[in-house]
């Protein structure tokens, strides 16, 4: 389920994506830094929005440099990081841990699991500093293995199950976490749904599991998923506008309004353009 929470950077003004770009690259040295060369392998974009996020609501001192790196060896970049940028470092390697681990599970894929045995110590050493995270982590995985196990065709449990998980995560035992809390969780119900639309034909032809196959079954097409995906995104929305932010704001409603459609845009035109008579997903 990563790869959703991007920026659309077709609408960013110049000094957006720098600065965008640049809280990437922090995020990449502090993988590199703290689990090495496979914690950098982890990296996502979609922590760049966790450590946004934390910023904007704490706006706590920020390291800026410029600097080189393996993938830019001569001419230096911009990155920055703060006191967030460690935090969704780690939260990055234990989510991938379990996402190399759940594929090789689910597909028995060899890549998944070399990957999810290279990343076991970091995700210890994660699990030490962060516990209550990762225990609810693991939880609420446990959870959504049961529903899945059951063959629930329970939307609103499956969903729930991930988007209790990405709740805790935006929670850093902060101030502000009784807002960050419910705004995390309807991001994540809202990417586990985009998640399940993207993957139900794959799933459908494959036998795995999806909770919306009864849906589908029952008549509901492109359209009417659509509508279900833009409701959620809607009440993760409503969490995101009380957020008391004003750094980065632009930036922020960016990713959450129209980089996190993205992937699945691009999905449904390749659909339509190779059946342009039929509803695609």
């Amino acid at each position: 389920m990563f790869g959703y929470i991007i920026a659309n950077q077709k609408l960013l003004e110049e000094k957006q994506k720098a600065r965008y770009k640049g809280c990437y690259c922090g995020l990449c040295a502090a993988l590199k830094r703290r689990h090495g060369f496979f914690g950098r392998v982890a990296l996502t974009y979609d922590m760049t929005f966790l450590v946004l996020l934390l910023t904007a609501m704490y706006e706590p001192e920020e390291e800026k440099r410029m600097e080189t790196c393996v993938l830019h060896p001569i001419r230096k970049h911009f990155s920055w990081e703060s006191d967030f940028t460690d935090y969704a470092a780690d939260m990055n390697v234990a989510l991938a841990y379990h996402n190399c681990r759940d594929d090789f599970e689910d597909d028995g894929s060899v890549v998944g699991f070399w990957e999810s045995e290279f990343l076991t110590k970091q995700y210890q050493e994660v699990s030490k500093l962060w516990p209550r995270q990762c225990e609810a982590i693991e939880r609420c995985l446990s959870d959504l293995a049961a529903v899945e196990k059951e063959n629930a065709q329970a939307p609103d449990a499956a969903a729930g199950c991930f988007g209790r998980l990405m709740g805790e995560l935006f929670c850093v035992d902060r101030e502000f976490d009784r807002l960050l809390r419910p705004f995390g969780e309807a991001l994540g119900r809202f990417i586990y749904l985009m998640d399940a639309v993207m993957d139900l034909k794959d799933d459908e032809k494959k036998d795995h599991y999806n909770p919306l196959k009864s849906l589908h079954a029952s008549g509901y097409d492109a359209e009417a998923f659509h509508t279900v995906l833009t409701a959620q995104l809607g009440a993760a929305a409503d969490a995101f506008e009380r957020l008391p932010l004003l750094q980065d704001l632009d930036l922020l409603r960016n990713i959450l309004y129209s980089g996190v459609w993205q992937r699945y845009e691009i999905a449904r035109a390749k659909e339509n353009r190779r059946n342009p008579d039929e509803g695609s997903l």
